[in-house]
């Protein structure tokens, strides 16, 4: 199968899963108690004001035809417009995008950096004082709630001992470099503020590395547990023989190979990463999407929030096809069985 046969299988798909997700979302944020409408107006409005503003929202028509109405704008690029801010959601979302996604990238270098070495001496010092601490590790960033490990790291890192700042994206006496790309380290170099630059960095470590963690044990498990199969595999054994040392064995000849079905594992995790920025972006008070949806969720800014749904769901799609052409250029036999 060609590359370009998978993109359009993805492409089909994508549309499938427009319409599940927004199915999804559509009918759970109508069970949600709350009226927009009421929201809006506020306490003290009368009934014939909440009543002009469903009316205006479309609130008043039967569900299925706000939904197709809803549905209609989606397949033409249109996700609404946010109850709260006034502005269409998409708008919304091309704004604070660029942060989350910031935010998930280095998330996933961190869990990345830490968990390919930490399975890779798990699994070479296999059932040795090496492997159970990194077992520990592995269990202690999984089972770890993301909001309890940032708030440690900020009352640790920044509340006693004042090294990193604890909230923001940058700090607030810096200006902002000229936004080129959305994200603040690549415009920071591209204007060649390094002031700018190194705040955004120092900004980016403690909610990186929170973001991080849950996942790196996911990695070093994956990461583990593919190379113990490669490790007793015939070419090794063979390689060995010839008088290839050790560690050349280990990262020329069976890592490579290992990290072949780990491809799996980081894609999926960039996708959990977008989803799992909520609570980490609230905690440090970091200005992505996650922030933009719980205020939408407490605002009952349901657009908002299907927007923010189906966004993060079609990067899920668009990362599996990214894993599958990349498994597809790294392992011929893929190619020759699809």
């Amino acid at each position: 199968m060609s590359f370009l046969n998978v993109i359009r299988k993805r492409l089909l798909f994508m549309v499938f899963v427009v319409i599940g997700v927004s199915i999804v979302t559509f009918v759970i944020s109508n069970l949600i108690p709350g009226d927009p409408a009421r929201a809006i107006a506020g306490d003290r409005a009368t009934p014939e004001i909440i009543a002009g503003i469903r009316e205006k929202l479309g609130l008043d028509l039967p569900l299925y035809q706000q939904y197709l109405i809803y549905l209609k704008g989606v397949l033409h690029g249109d996700l609404g417009t946010s109850i709260r801010t006034s502005r269409p959601v998409l708008d919304d979302l091309k704004t604070f995008f660029p942060a989350t996604l910031e935010l998930a990238l280095a998330a996933l270098f961190v869990a990345t950096a830490l968990g390919i070495p930490l399975g890779v001496a798990s699994a070479v010092w296999k059932n040795k004082p090496v492997d159970h601490l990194v077992r520990v590790i592995a269990v202690t960033g999984i089972s770890t709630p993301a909001f309890w490990l940032g708030l440690l790291v900020i009352l640790l890192f920044y509340g006693k001992a004042g090294w990193l700042p604890g909230s923001g994206r940058i700090s607030p006496d810096i200006a902002l470099p000229p936004s080129v790309t959305g994200f603040l380290l690549i415009d920071s170099l591209i204007a060649g503020d390094m002031t700018a630059f190194g705040s955004a960095i120092r900004h980016l470590i403690l909610p990186a590395f929170t973001l991080g963690f849950v996942h790196l044990g996911v990695v070093a498990r994956q990461v583990r547990s593919a190379m113990l199969e490669e490790l007793t595999q015939d070419y090794i054994r063979t390689a060995t023989a010839n008088g290839l040392g050790r560690w050349r064995v280990v990262f020329s000849e069976a890592l490579p190979n290992a990290l072949i079905p780990s491809i799996t594992v980081l894609g999926l995790a960039l996708g959990d990463l977008l989803y799992g920025a909520v609570l980490t972006e609230t905690v440090f008070a970091w200005p992505g999407m996650g922030a933009y949806v719980v205020n939408s969720i407490q605002a009952l800014d349901f657009p908002a929030v299907m927007g923010f749904t189906l966004v993060v769901s079609l990067a899920y799609v668009v990362v599996n096809l990214l894993v599958d052409l990349i498994y597809m250029f790294v392992d011929p036999r893929i190619r020759e069985l699809s």
